[in-house]
């Protein structure tokens, strides 16, 4: 499909779900004004639903790419009004399969062997079809139950043309929607750009699911399954074939006696270990990609699969995030602000008790509930955006943490509605800032830095002596530089001597020509006296001065 022929499907869905309506027209050019009024559009009637749902019937009718948009929207309650990310929250991405045929010939060119020699056997029906990829069962000849994703043919151009076309549409939002510019949308498109790109990478994905598989090693909290790289290429990834639980499916862990508190603890066990010791977290963790091994009713863990989206934090950033999250806890709303200026997140000249003050106005009334209906990573949303009055710019990452704790606590919730998020995770976060600056740790540290510094210490001397020469180099400039101000200085004093001599002269010659002439004085004396103004006024411009 062309672009202009994809621009008018969008702009007739717009029309049908009568989305203009959410726009400013007062702000609209003349123009635009004017088209909108002849338009067709208001031929037909406002359909009877909230604009939420307006917005996600829309998203949902022009197609995969937009429904995962719509998805990732959801996520973003710090700029999303709460009923429009709740029902964006709705959209569910069941696209249909694409022929088996093609799925083969993808894997076949990839892999480079026929399907038959790659896997003992392989279901030409998909097991699950998505907007980016869809996944096939298969054996391979050694025996292992695997499955096999493939990326949809012919996607990547697609995807590229409705971003442009995205990126457009939101700079419109952002010039004449109301409270365009403070949803930011131009920013929240170029955060899906890079999630969905890096989804269309299945090399990626698999060398992210093996990093965590590795973090979590010999752990009974969460199973990853294993990558199996000979089979994988960047259009296609094979892995482990797992048998779970789907987490949302309640009557089975109910009927198999599972320890519903203990899974929900745990998966916020996870989400710290994961944020807080390796700084490397599943940053999709929506219930469609969790699993639940109950083979242990009384020990249940957690099996993750899709790890396309993975977040990270610096070292500075994991401390701060602890240290703000336990400010929090403790109604410290003095430390979580000085905590926000000192780790950058906001302008250095932005005023803590000004940022404090806003902090406790948006907290206090949250505290005042019981802690069952306390939702901890709403409270981050509600952070974030007091954080954004004062010109905080919230890094990808930050976004990325906020939308797994988001999922994570309202899963756990879903688990075990009574889940007290804050006795779980205040503990850990506590041991964690106090093993962080432990002296063992300190001395870990000590030991993973001193190679390289071993490394660079013979360097130190020729370092020391270079930086010496260069100041000593710097200096011999500056005086020569120096040198050649007081030059020019002196010949510029010099030449304004030399000419205030040469004016001298001048006028005692004139005055001695003057002098020559009988009566010429007395005819001076009696010329007027603006001659007389006039003849200062040249000799003072006439003057020499100092440069």
């Amino acid at each position: 499909m062309s672009r202009a022929l994809r621009l008018i499907t969008i702009f007739r869905t717009v029309g049908r779900y009568r989305l203009d309506e959410l726009v400013d027209t007062e702000k609209l050019p003349g123009v635009a004004r004017l088209a909108l009024k002849v338009s067709p559009w208001r031929l037909g009637s406002v359909p009877d639903m909230p604009r939420g749902a307006r917005i996600r019937k829309a998203l949902e009718e022009l197609g995969p790419v937009f429904i995962k948009f719509g998805q990732m929207l959801s996520t973003r309650r710090d700029l999303m009004p709460e009923d429009i990310a709740d029902e964006l929250a709705k959209l569910q991405d069941n696209v249909p399969p694409f022929p088996e045929e093609q799925s083969i010939a993808i894997i076949e060119e990839a892999l480079g062997k026929p399907v038959s020699e790659l896997y003992a056997m392989f279901s030409t029906a998909p097991m699950a079809s998505a907007s980016v990829a869809q996944v096939h069962a298969a054996t391979l000849h050694s025996g292992e139950d695997v499955v096999v994703k493939v990326v949809r043919p012919d996607i990547e151009p697609i995807i590229r043309q409705d971003l442009s076309l995205m990126f457009t549409l939101a700079r419109l939002v952002a010039r004449y929607l109301p409270d365009g510019r403070r949803l930011r949308p131009v920013e929240v498109v170029s955060d899906y750009k890079l999630i969905i790109l890096d989804e269309l990478d299945l090399g990626r994905e698999a060398a992210n699911a093996s990093q965590l598989r590795r973090n979590f090693e010999g752990s009974n909290l969460v199973y990853v399954p294993q990558v199996y790289w000979d089979y994988t290429r960047r259009n296609v990834f094979t892995m482990e074939r797992i048998n779970g639980i789907a987490v949302t499916d309640m009557e089975t862990l109910r009927a198999k006696n599972v320890d519903l508190k203990v899974l929900a603890e745990r998966g916020v066990e996870i989400f710290f270990t994961q944020v807080l010791r390796d700084s490397f977290f599943h940053a999709d963790m929506h219930p469609g990609n969790i699993f639940i091994d109950a083979t242990d009713p009384a020990n249940p863990s957690y099996i993750a699969v899709d790890c396309a989206i993975i977040g990270a934090l610096s070292e500075s950033d994991q401390y701060y995030l602890a240290r703000n999250l336990l400010g929090i806890f403790r109604r410290d709303y003095h430390e979580v602000a000085q905590l926000h200026v000192e780790c950058g997140w906001v302008p250095p000249d932005t005023r803590v008790q000004d940022f404090e003050s806003a902090l406790r106005a948006v907290c206090e009334p949250i505290f005042e509930r019981p802690i069952s209906e306390i939702s901890f990573g709403q409270l981050l949303v509600y952070l974030f955006r007091t954080a954004r009055r004062f010109d905080m710019e919230v890094q990808p990452s930050l976004v990325l943490l906020q939308k797994t704790l988001l999922n994570i606590e309202g899963l756990g919730r879903q688990l075990y509605p009574d889940l007290n998020l804050w006795d779980t995770a205040q503990p850990f976060l506590e041991e964690w800032v106090a093993e962080r600056y432990s002296p063992q740790s300190m001395l870990k540290r000590l030991q993973r830095h001193a190679p390289s510094w071993l490394e660079q210490l013979p360097q130190l001397p020729d370092v020391f002596m270079d930086n010496l020469q260069q100041a000593r180099e710097l200096e011999h400039r500056f005086t020569l530089q120096q040198q050649r101000v007081q030059t020019l200085q002196d010949q510029v004093r010099d030449d304004t001597r030399r000419r205030r001599r040469l004016f001298v002269a001048a006028l005692a010659c004139g005055a001695a020509a003057v002098g020559a002439f009988p009566g010429a004085w007395q005819q001076l004396a009696q010329a007027p006296l603006s001659s007389w103004l006039l003849a200062a006024l040249g000799l003072a411009l006439l003057w020499p001065r100092e440069s």
